[in-house]
């Protein structure tokens, strides 16, 4: 039982390390800290670290819990920020004794998981309203479709987009070792599976009107569609050829013989310019307002991500072309 000293120090702290367990215990016996419930019932593990020549005991670990690395963190201070898997205990501003805050990240998922959660669920939503399953516009419309071409052109436009990245996802891209809380991915799932459902519904309401310039209109605007899904996957098969360090580059990437890639040229991210342009291209087909909200937001989070990674080629290579933006040729 822990001295009545040591539990009034407890209690003063207990807000602040309420839902933390620290690495270090401070002599507190485990039941303390249970009855205070800042550690709620898990199984603990005692980790013994040797040399591998010597058999030599290196460092003992009591308590330890058994979760994945990706599932953890640790802080030096309960509000703090988490350190890095490149941070070096002795950089760190610590004395001769280090106290780490444990935080349970909750249940993870790689980013190969997230993007098949995030395309297919567009895929397959798109299509229960483009064939018109019950209980969606009326029984009267059950299993019907529109007679306008512009909605199956819509569909299938719709369908390769999402089609073309599961490709990807499957044989092209290469993902770090990160990963995403199951409800950050919950979150994304939500943002994507909702927008293709709003999309859909409009697009292939019994009610749809074509865009108002006809023919022309839609068949300009799948043209530059087809020529943004093109270039963006031109664009990938040159960036899964580029060594990275983790997720930072080694090399420049630059364009090669395909003219779909000579927007390299031009600036540091083109994958994100087509996509946009892909939505755009879509946006005008369709004439649909949804899809304009979701071709604003993606333009939005693409520049912000754009940007970023055209500061890290600058930062990192000194004979970065000058003439490269981030993702608008020209403009930014």
């Amino acid at each position: 039982m822990a001295s009545s000293a040591r539990m009034d120090m407890l209690d003063e702290n207990i807000d602040s390390l309420r839902g933390w367990e620290t690495i270090v215990w401070h002599g507190f016996h485990l039941e303390d800290w249970r009855r205070h419930g800042v550690i709620n019932r898990v199984a603990y593990f005692e980790v013994e670290i040797l040399d591998l020549k010597n058999k030599a005991q290196l460092c003992y670990l009591d308590k330890v819990h058994l979760f994945y690395p990706s599932r953890q963190a640790l802080k030096l201070h309960p509000e703090g920020k988490a350190l890095s898997d490149d941070d070096v205990l002795e950089d760190l501003p610590v004395g001769t004794t280090a106290t780490m805050f444990f935080q349970d990240l909750g249940p993870q998922l790689g980013w190969t998981m997230v993007f098949l959660a995030e395309c297919l669920g567009p895929l397959f939503i798109y299509l229960l309203f483009y064939y018109r399953l019950p209980y969606i516009y009326g029984y009267e419309y059950d299993y019907t479709q529109s007679p306008f071409k512009v909605v199956k052109l819509a569909c299938w436009c719709h369908s390769l987009h999402y089609i073309k990245r599961l490709v990807e996802t499957i044989f092209i891209h290469r993902f770090s070792d990160g990963t995403l809380p199951l409800r950050t991915i919950m979150m994304l799932c939500l943002y994507y599976w909702g927008f293709a459902a709003w999309q859909a519904y409009y697009i292939n309401h019994p009610l749809y009107t074509p865009p108002t310039y006809g023919r022309l209109q839609i068949y300009t605007a799948l043209a530059m569609f087809l020529v943004c899904e093109f270039g963006n996957f031109s664009v990938h098969l040159i960036l899964n050829r580029i060594s990275c360090n983790g997720s930072r580059p080694k090399e420049i990437p630059y364009p090669t013989n395909n003219p779909f890639t000579w927007l390299f040229f031009f600036v540091s991210c083109p994958n994100y310019t087509y996509e946009v342009g892909s939505w755009i291209s879509f946006t005008a087909m369709t004439q649909c307002v949804p899809v304009g909200v979701f071709a604003f937001l993606g333009l939005i989070q693409m520049t912000i991500w754009a940007r970023a990674k055209h500061k890290t080629y600058n930062e990192q290579f000194k004979d970065y072309p000058d003439l490269r933006t981030a993702i608008i040729p020209l403009f930014f």
